[in-house]
């Protein structure tokens, strides 16, 4: 008969984490017999939680600004990497205002908690915790993006970003640990569970696998990304749980080898060689170049001998993770990084490497146009004059017009479409965090709308199929890439007015028209056929 034995499934080293103290309230220690119990007033835990969302809403953490900054000072960079770096820099610092979020998609509120036995609340632990984060939506300049289902087909927005997935599990101890996430759609969108088998795991198999899937991440979820691939685990769901913990950092001390007890493990070398291969992509920080990760975590899970999960998910350039912490001492939150203009160069010559093509957008389409074919796909270019912004619902409502046989409104073939939503706009500002959207959504419209001359100018992030591609061959169509990730930099700097246009009954998802001026972006796709990302292949 086999020995029974038990091992912790994620032996993590002794937690490395700066924490900062909040508060000693809502904290007590009463007796149980020969222990005591840690009590923590539910109001603690809203206290937290509020606290916690609201910083991970506006600063990143220090390491994750280090390797920002590492992008200007690698010579191997590309202009388009230094670019993007600075961009995202430059963001960082608005941000840490407190005023606009790094991320005009603030996310789902998510908390993975693990709750000592010796610890006692007195309440729903779940619905304490959805008080703070709510609190910290509704008071703060944050974008409200949870739909609620009313009947299969209908659904309305929330109106407070609730509901939050809260996960608790219980631990020995006496001590209330926690991980807070704001998982925006870009990045949460990148999580893909692949079912494998014994045959994949050998060195030249795995490799090629792993390089191949990240290649076709894209860039609609905002790079430089923190990759994690996950290989093995107890059921398809433990494997996207270890790749969601994994790319926002909470694995990293990890063991590096691994043991009879089935505990996981990091496979240092194959993260080595993976960063290596996401570099050699030749993707780069989403147009073109070295950086398409910062880091690459390899976590191996044990696994059923039929099964062999596989898991890739990324955290994006805007890394939302912070922990916290109950003891008997009092509240603490993680300290992130509350100077980010530290890590901006002396001098900004960044922005000056590469010449932009500067683009009057008040001017009639076809000129646009005319501007536009005169320059090869990868370059820069500076836009001013209006845009008119319409995202997935808008898009349904317009495609319906279309379905009845009715015109699209003017402004719809007048103006370039930018694929994005609002957050907040705060008070005596033009415009809340305005950053894009993912292009990729809206692909199944575009040929659609360009052969009845609309939408013939779109402007989003990411990659986008060759339905885009060929239509915009077919009808003399452009898709423009801009930066994704610097909304609060965008909203600052090149957004200068902004009004509801259209179907203002959606919020967030309605038409709007801004006015912008220097907004940067790149030519992705062409007039001719041509698309940056497939010329990488």
């Amino acid at each position: 008969m086999p020995e029974f034995f038990y091992a912790d499934p994620f032996p993590l080293k002794e937690d490395t984490t700066e924490y900062k103290l909040l508060t000693k309230d809502f904290v007590s220690t009463v007796p149980f017999g020969d222990k005591e119990i840690l009590k923590v007033e539910p109001e603690g835990l809203t206290f937290l939680a509020e606290k916690a969302m609201e910083d991970v809403s506006f600063y990143l953490r220090t390491a994750h600004l280090e390797k920002v900054r590492k992008i200007l000072d690698d010579p191997e960079a590309t202009p388009n990497d230094r670019f993007v770096a600075m961009a995202l820099l430059k963001n960082a610092v608005i941000a840490a205002d407190k005023q606009l979020p790094s991320c005009q998609d603030t996310g789902t509120g998510i908390v993975m908690a693990k709750k000592g036995e010796y610890v006692i609340t007195g309440g729903d632990d779940a619905e304490a915790l959805s008080r703070g984060i709510y609190n910290t939506y509704v008071n703060r300049n944050l974008r409200y993006s949870q739909v609620v289902p009313l009947t299969m087909y209908d659904e309305v927005n929330s109106g407070s970003n609730l509901p939050a997935q809260i996960d608790i599990y219980s631990t020995p101890g006496d001590k209330y640990s926690f991980l807070f996430l704001a998982k925006g759609g870009g990045s949460a969108n990148k999580t893909y569970l692949f079912q494998e088998t014994k045959a994949l795991l050998n060195p030249a198999s795995l490799e090629k696998f792993i390089t191949e899937k990240v290649s076709n991440l894209g860039t609609a979820a905002c790079p430089p990304y923190h990759i994690a691939v996950v290989i093995g685990g107890t059921s398809a769901e433990a494997n996207l749980k270890t790749v969601k913990l994994a790319s926002a950092g909470y694995l990293d001390h990890l063991p590096t080898k691994g043991d009879k007890f089935g505990s996981a493990f990091r496979d240092i070398e194959l993260e080595e060689k993976m960063l290596l291969a996401a570099q050699k992509s030749g993707i780069g920080a989403q147009f073109g170049g070295k950086y398409l990760a910062h880091d690459f975590k390899v976590i191996r899970l044990p696994r059923h001998g039929a099964s062999c999960p596989v898991g890739l998910g990324v955290s994006c350039s805007a890394d939302r993770n912070i922990k916290g912490k109950i003891t008997k001492d009092g509240i603490y939150l993680e300290k992130l990084e509350y100077d980010p203009s530290k890590f901006l160069p002396t001098i900004d010559d960044v922005d000056s490497s590469t010449e932009s093509v500067h683009i009057n957008l008040n001017q009639p389409m076809p000129e646009i146009l005319k501007v536009l074919t005169k320059y090869p796909v990868k370059t820069r270019v500076m836009l001013s004059g209006r845009l008119v912004v319409a995202r997935d619902i808008a898009h349904a409502k317009l495609k319906e017009k279309l379905d009845k046989g009715e015109p699209l409104p003017e402004y719809f073939k007048n103006h370039p479409v930018y694929y994005a939503g609002p957050a907040k706009t705060p008070e005596g500002m033009p415009s809340g965090s305005f950053g894009p959207t993912t292009a990729g959504r809206m692909d199944s419209y575009v040929p659609l709308f360009q052969e009845k001359g609309y939408s013939m100018i779109s402007l989003a992030k990411g990659n986008r199929s060759k339905v885009v591609t060929d239509s915009c061959k077919k009808n003399g169509g452009f898709y423009l890439g801009s930066i994704g990730g610097p909304a609060a930099l965008l909203a600052k700097e090149n957004i200068k007015k902004v009004e509801v246009l259209d179907f203002p009954e959606l919020g967030m998802e309605a038409v709007w028209s801004i006015d912008v001026e220097n907004f940067p972006a790149f030519i992705v796709v062409d007039d001719k056929g041509n698309d940056f990302f497939q010329m990488l292949n």
